[in-house]
């Protein structure tokens, strides 16, 4: 056996150590290119999730599986990384992370935001999902969560038992929003009075997703991303409660 068949081994052996060196190589390449090409502009996670799409494309491409990465016999850790149970303890994990008078002190400003936010950016998402043909009440919610982050929509997704290919569109359309919201956010900043804590917590309220927040405030004034990341936060949790709940009843309702 040569030293290629011994490494391989070891790998494929110790999968799931594997998977956390290979994603955070991903991520800190990622946040390289962030720092370098976009000066911090372009937030390093969106491009770790664009590079985690490719690599899933080129892994199903490869293999003709449809577990992306993880049909590669040393990247089979990814299935378990990537999966629910580590998934929904990373939500469960930045929760605990907020606090909830953080929250009260943005007033009822603040707190209504993320009610608006999170039903706005779902109904918008489930419009769009209507008007590219989908007609099932999960389809269509788990499009409209994934307009609210790319972070609701595949634990709605999972919740309602929607297909792989539609928890894929609800992550795309999660991290378009996120681009568009980093790119947009130093545009409309003066417009919008987008210039002091009070109004980046509403801010991030309304937006919701954390790496266009952070990355978008930070372009405008970096003492404004703590107050903006604060109600972000608390909006992909409110997202992760209503989506499968009361939002996916409205929809049924309607179809």
């Amino acid at each position: 056996m040569d030293i290629f068949e011994i490494i391989s081994t070891v790998l494929s052996k110790n999968g799931l150590i594997t998977s956390f060196v290979f994603v955070g190589c991903i991520v800190w390449f990622s946040y390289f290119l962030s720092n370098k090409l976009t000066q911090g502009k372009f937030h390093g996670s969106a491009i770790a999730i664009l590079l985690g799409l490719i690599f899933a494309y080129l892994g199903g491409t490869y293999t003709g599986g449809k577990q992306g990465v993880a049909d590669i016999g040393l990247l089979s850790g990814v299935g378990l990384l990537g999966g629910a149970m580590l998934r929904d303890f990373a939500i469960v994990a930045t929760a605990y992370g907020v606090k909830l008078d953080d929250l009260k002190a943005s007033g009822i400003a603040g707190i209504s935001s993320l009610f608006i936010g999170v039903t706005l950016s779902f109904f918008v998402g489930a419009i769009v999902a209507i008007i590219f043909g989908y007609t099932d009440a999960v389809s269509i919610t788990t499009i409209g969560a994934g307009t609210v982050t790319f972070v609701v929509g595949p634990v709605t997704g999972s919740a309602l038992g929607a297909s792989s290919e539609v928890i894929a569109l609800s992550i795309a359309a999660g991290l378009v929003k996120s681009i568009l919201v980093m790119i947009g956010t130093p545009l409309l900043a003066k417009y919008i009075g987008l210039n002091n804590p009070n109004s980046a917590m509403i801010f991030g309220g309304l937006m919701g997703t954390n790496s266009g927040v952070a990355a978008g405030l930070a372009a405008v004034d970096p003492k404004l991303v703590p107050y903006g990341a604060m109600t972000a936060t608390f909006y992909t949790g409110l997202g992760c409660l209503l989506a499968p709940s009361i939002l996916f009843l409205i929809i049924e309702l309607v179809y």
